[in-house]
């Protein structure tokens, strides 16, 4: 018998186009997310495809996004599109929103979303916008 995943204890497939299809509902809605929506095609199809997949082997079911497109190698994937702190935080806020929804151990939720928010923080590309500038 295989050890159990994060993608078992939160309900597999099911559960992780849930997740997917409420984050992206809140990059749609949010106004506090337009900037990361505004990067985004206006069809969200392939996004929550690619999103999915890549979940769905990160957390340790079916390496989906790697059978299809190969290694992840997210921040070069992510590099045409300027991300500081503030779309990282845009990010966030959506996949907070989307976790919080789904039904998890405590314990399991915060792994997740600190793991998510360090993956996150790993895609800044960008300074700050509004970082000011110190004479030496």
């Amino acid at each position: 018998m295989s050890a159990q995943t994060p993608y078992d204890f939160i309900g597999g497939e099911p559960a992780i186009r849930s997740l997917v299809d409420r984050f992206y509902f809140y990059m749609d809605i949010l106004p506090e997310a337009q900037d990361i929506r505004s990067m985004h095609q206006t069809n969200l199809a392939s996004a929550k495809d690619k999103l999915f997949k890549f979940l769905s082997g990160w957390l340790g079911g079916p390496n989906l996004f790697i059978e299809e497109f190969g290694h992840p190698m997210l921040r070069m994937r992510h590099f045409p599109f300027k991300i500081g702190p503030s779309e990282r935080d845009q990010w966030m806020l959506c996949m907070n929103k989307a976790l919080d929804e789904i039904s998890m151990d405590p314990r399991l939720h915060t792994n997740i979303q600190s793991a998510l928010q360090n993956l996150a923080t790993h895609m800044i590309n960008q300074e700050p916008s509004n970082s000011l500038e110190t004479a030496e």
